[in-house]
């Protein structure tokens, strides 16, 4: 007698990421309850259960649901609102002032929205968020089915979330005690940067993370401006700062780290920390290349993010593994230095890896969540393909994503030479949102402000 099954998935190719390095062909999967209970050939599929759906992809790769490791959800309403600048103007000139003035749950839950639509659209299905009123976000990424880490923001200046760093730690327990039976949202502490927050707060952050079982979230070494600074206010660079509080731990996710010296690449090697690598936030912001093969040579864990669609301008975890290991094999000058297989790795089994979900997503394995991706390979602009794999990285792009599923269930889908299709978000939705919005924040394209901090 056959076993029943929700949902079988039978693709012309099979990216598993884990084994490392393998292409598989012709394979189906097999879900139940929102796991993957099998992984087989066709006839075994056939043979063995009885599905209540059976999807066939014929000429797709099917792989994990992507995984980007440092995103601010929120102010992809703010896309393009100010382009072409340093970080720093960028933030104090622009950014800052336009959240002083607007910053609510409901410009959260929008922004949020509107992001999940552009990821899922793009094979994410999990992101790590930094950002402000987490319960809104946490309702925006639930909506549309999307898999959230939500970062509890902590800054020491006030904002129209918190006056404080108490009242944003504060906040952000409450919101986690609020929302930790949701199974598609996780939690992490998230400081802001060491130029944003002193040591009596990073300390009090790393004992509750600690007590609570969740991971932190840092910006760190992004520019040469921050560790000069740095320097000059506390007589050290920012990760040896971070050292000696004892933040340095295999929980803790500190995103760009372009520029590190030998000794800090290995000190966080020694911790287990991970490093959300932001290619093209980096190169947009000018803050430098950060020299990843470097990185993964010594052994850390490395996961692609897209940072905010106000610095990147796009969501797009395809644009941000092709950069990723184009930029490694110029940087290194040597061209194998990131392989398009280390760049998927990446995208998905590290990121998962550094919120402490790879025993839940990341790959397609028995016992893991289905969370899955299928890209469609045959469009004429793919041809010829010789290697699915490569093509992943260096030809295909978000707009060849045909399915997204979260859990099992199916969240997107992309007829062919059609719109896609959200199971729970109406486009005109999403319309309505930009229109609002865009309204409300031309006024600050050519804000200035004085800095918020010195």
């Amino acid at each position: 007698m056959k076993q029943s099954a929700d949902l079988i998935i039978e693709a012309r190719w099979l990216l598993p990421i884990i084994p490392r390095n393998k292409l598989l062909e012709y394979q189906a999967v097999v879900i139940q309850s929102g796991k993957i209970i099998d992984v087989c050939t066709f006839a075994q599929a056939s043979q063995q259960y009885e599905p209540k759906e059976l999807v066939q992809l014929n000429e797709h790769v099917l792989m994990p649901g992507l995984v980007n490791l440092h995103a601010h959800a929120a102010m992809s309403l703010m896309r393009g609102l100010a382009d072409d600048l340093p970080l720093m103007p960028w933030l104090e000139q622009h950014i800052w002032p336009a959240e002083q003035r607007l910053l609510s749950p409901s410009f959260v839950y929008d922004g949020t929205l509107l992001a999940c639509a552009e990821m899922l659209s793009g094979g994410i299905t999990t992101f790590n968020d930094m950002y402000f009123y987490p319960v809104a976000a946490a309702e925006a990424s639930l909506k549309i089915g999307m898999r959230a880490n939500l970062g509890l923001v902590v800054l020491e200046f006030a904002t129209q979330y918190a006056n404080d760093a108490e009242s944003y730690i504060d906040k952000g327990t409450d919101a986690r005690d609020q929302l930790k039976s949701e199974s598609l949202i996780s939690f992490s502490f998230a400081p802001h940067a060491p130029y944003t927050v002193n040591d009596t707060t990073f300390k009090q952050i790393n004992t509750l993370s600690a007590q609570l079982n969740i991971g932190l979230h840092i910006h760190l070494h992004e520019t040469l401006a921050e560790i000069a600074q740095s320097e000059k206010k506390h007589g050290t660079r920012p990760l040896a700062r971070l050292a000696q509080l004892g933040l340095l731990d295999a929980a803790t996710t500190f995103a760009h780290c372009v520029h590190l010296n030998a000794f800090e690449i290995q000190l966080l090697a020694e911790h287990g920390c991970s490093i959300a690598h932001c290619p093209s936030s980096n190169l947009k912001l000018a803050s430098g290349i950060a020299p990843i093969a470097e990185y993964t040579a010594q052994g850390i864990n490395v996961g692609l993010g897209t940072d905010s669609a106000a610095s990147n301008n796009r969501l797009d975890m395809f644009a941000e593994m092709r950069l990723a290991a184009l930029l490694a094999k110029g940087f290194s000058h040597d061209a194998t230095a990131i392989s398009a297989h280390q760049a998927l790795e990446m995208a998905t089994i590290n990121g998962a890896k550094a919120l402490g979900l790879d025993d839940q997503l990341g790959s397609i394995e028995i016992g893991k969540l289905a969370d899955l991706t299928a890209i469609k390979l045959s469009d004429i602009n793919m041809q010829p393909c010789f290697d699915p794999v490569s093509h992943l990285v260096y030809v295909a792009g978000r707009e060849q994503v045909s399915h997204v599923w979260v859990s099992g269930d199916l969240k997107y889908y992309k007829p062919n030479n059609n719109d896609g299709v959200y199971s729970h978000v109406e486009p005109q939705e999403l319309v309505d949102i930009v229109t609002k919005w865009q309204t409300k924040l031309a006024e600050f394209k050519t804000t200035t402000s004085k800095p918020l901090f010195n």
